[in-house]
């Protein structure tokens, strides 16, 4: 879903820039020039105060899938359609990849009343020109404003305050996920005396240990190619393992102090190809979705995915054996390796040209009611944004892992929409075998040939 890290696919990219123009036009042309008053209200009439009984229409929610968040939103869907029984919500989900152009299409035509924004980020003034889809329709009045929206104060003002777009809030924070680590299987680490790596040699030892005693070591579904990128958030964190150390190599790259086949870049793509060596060899024609109940068979003893998809591994695993979840530790300085990389999850925002707004913020009012929240996190797995709202076992497993948020790579890193796509992450790792052809160099080299031909 919005969990998951998406890259457009290299036919796609024209269309999208096309079908952006369109979206801007079409929505800002309706737009107002302000921001729309708060509409107050959250209690029995809903966020736009019309009863229940007489709120009425088709409500439209497109957002990009995944098992849990798809099952989780389908309950809300459920049960607000009880309280609001004359809207018919239709719900869609798209694969994550194909998200951005079903997104774009569904703005310009207006047919959708909640979308999932993506990257909807201020970016900084070396990157002007290079803002996302989305916050290139905030900036053309494309998005309605939530910021006084009552229900927004159901939210910790910390993450509401990290999505902001120009000082203003467009959008609903529905959790956070993790995705730096992996899932592991506790009883097949104590079988072979293995203990929970804490630097990136101890986990070289674990994978090499579990290669002799003929078990892969890592699951990764390849097919989607996506979730063949989660390790390269790892592998950024040994290398850049602060914020700031990240945001400083965005800066030199965007001012051509630093190119993608330098030391540290090139690290990532060695460090992330021999994370792919310890997978199944023909995981790039696996797909996601196998990954779990594989896991669960011991086929993979570890599988790099996010905290997202917790509850889809624990319904494979079946109380089997206990599972537990760690930082892949890319970095042989532990310290640089105690926290996971996150991001906050699914935003879900209202187009200004949306057929249904009262509908649209009824929705959100509901699905921003604590019990209504409360099941949702639990069900799509994601850690909750509100306060007061018990996490889980699973996530306050974990805890010590997250205690500190540490924003993922892709959460920092702003593409040069003039580049090449091999620089679009911007380091090349699905061009590393076995996903592509290259080994680490070529993929660099490559990199650093599209990421300058954007300037």
């Amino acid at each position: 879903m919005a969990t998951m890290k998406s890259r457009i696919s290299r036919g796609t990219r024209l269309g999208l820039v096309v079908g952006l123009g369109l979206s801007v036009m079409a929505i800002s042309a309706c737009a107002s020039s302000t921001p729309p008053a708060s509409t107050g209200s959250t209690g029995a009439t809903g966020a736009t105060g019309q009863s229940s009984a007489a709120l009425s229409g088709q409500l439209q929610i497109l957002v990009s899938s995944a098992d849990a968040s798809d099952a989780a939103f389908k309950d809300v869907n459920a049960a607000f359609q009880a309280q609001y029984p004359n809207v018919n919500v239709v719900f869609s989900s798209v694969p994550n990849d194909q998200y951005p152009a079903a997104q774009s299409s569904r703005l310009t035509a207006a047919n959708v009343d909640i979308v999932v924004a993506q990257a909807m980020v201020n970016v900084p003034s070396y990157a002007t020109g290079a803002e996302s889809n989305d916050a290139q329709l905030a900036a053309a009045g494309g998005f309605v404003d939530l910021t006084n929206e009552a229900f927004m104060q159901n939210y910790n003002q910390s993450v509401l305050d990290s999505i902001k777009f120009s000082g203003r809030n467009y959008s609903v924070p529905t959790g956070l996920s993790y995705y730096s680590g992996v899932y592991y299987n506790k009883a097949m680490f104590a079988k072979y005396n293995l203990s929970v790596p804490t630097t990136w040699s101890q986990f070289v030892t674990v994978c090499q240990t579990l290669q002799n005693a003929g078990i892969i070591p890592l699951g990764i579904g390849g097919k989607d190619q996506w979730p063949a990128g989660l390790p390269e958030t790892s592998a950024v964190q040994g290398v850049y393992p602060d914020t700031a150390s990240k945001q400083q190599l965005m800066q030199d790259l965007w001012t051509q102090k630093a190119k993608l086949t330098d030391p540290g870049p090139l690290k990532v793509l060695q460090t992330v190809q021999q994370i792919y060596n310890f997978a199944d060899p023909s995981f790039a024609g696996i797909a996601y979705a196998d990954i779990p109940a594989a896991f669960a068979k011991g086929t993979y003893a570890m599988t790099p995915d996010g905290t997202w998809n917790s509850p889809v591994i624990a319904s494979a695993v079946n109380g089997a054996f206990d599972f537990g979840y760690f930082p892949i530790p890319t970095s042989d300085n532990a310290a640089d390796n105690q926290f996971l990389n996150g991001k906050v999850e699914l935003q879900l925002a209202v187009p200004s040209n949306a057929p249904d707004k009262d509908a649209a913020l009824a929705w959100l009012s509901f699905f921003s009611q604590k019990d209504t929240y409360t099941k949702f996190v639990a069900e799509a797995g994601f850690a909750p944004t509100q306060p007061g709202i018990d996490a889980g076992a699973f996530l306050n497993s974990i805890a010590s892992y997250t205690s500190t948020f540490l924003p993922g790579w892709d959460q920092i890193w702003v593409p040069n929409p003039n580049s090449g796509q091999a620089a679009s992450e911007p380091f090349n790792v699905y061009d590393l075998t076995p996903m592509g052809t290259l080994d680490p160099n070529g993929a660099a080299a490559q990199a650093q040939q599209d990421w300058a031909a954007g300037f």
